[in-house]
């Protein structure tokens, strides 16, 4: 009883601060600790992100990419998912707690809602930071809105 309260309050938490991180800029930032009990390998936060034209001109992709900001550890990295319709793409933040992005990865999906995963490649509590960014084809930021819907 006492861990599902804690998981629900860890994906309000990083609910909130995904919403008030987008609700400041264009840069859309989020951050949080997944598994911060370290016990749960599969641990998986899934947010659903949508694209749409906010006088910018349409959607052309989403672009995301993920940076480890705990401390070093071997054998435990973060990855982001991006997956809309047919096409899906991963991107790994190779050096664990090194202060680096992952390499950006994008999916030309359109207008419309994009899955966005973050996950982790083995047990142990990682805290992340992921930037996404809806995006038309002439590389200008457009319309982003998200809604968490798993963060265990």
């Amino acid at each position: 009883m006492r861990h599902r309260f804690f998981q629900k309050a860890v994906m309000v938490i990083f609910s909130i601060t995904m919403l008030s991180y987008a609700g400041v800029s264009s840069a859309h930032d989020a951050g949080a600790t997944m598994d911060p009990h370290g016990t749960v390998p599969a641990f998986t936060g899934y947010a659903l992100v949508t694209c749409f034209d906010d006088g910018d001109g349409p959607t052309d992709y989403l672009v995301a990419s993920i940076k480890d900001t705990s401390l070093p550890q071997d054998n435990l990295l973060v990855n982001v998912q991006i997956i809309k319709g047919d096409y899906a793409i991963n991107a790994t933040d190779p050096v664990s707690g090194d202060g680096n992005f992952s390499p950006e990865v994008r999916v030309h999906g359109g207008n419309g809602v994009y899955q966005l995963l973050v996950n982790k490649t083995n047990a142990g509590a990682r805290s992340f930071i992921v930037t996404y960014h809806c995006m038309t084809a002439g590389n200008v930021h457009t319309g982003t809105d998200i809604l968490v819907k798993q963060f265990e």
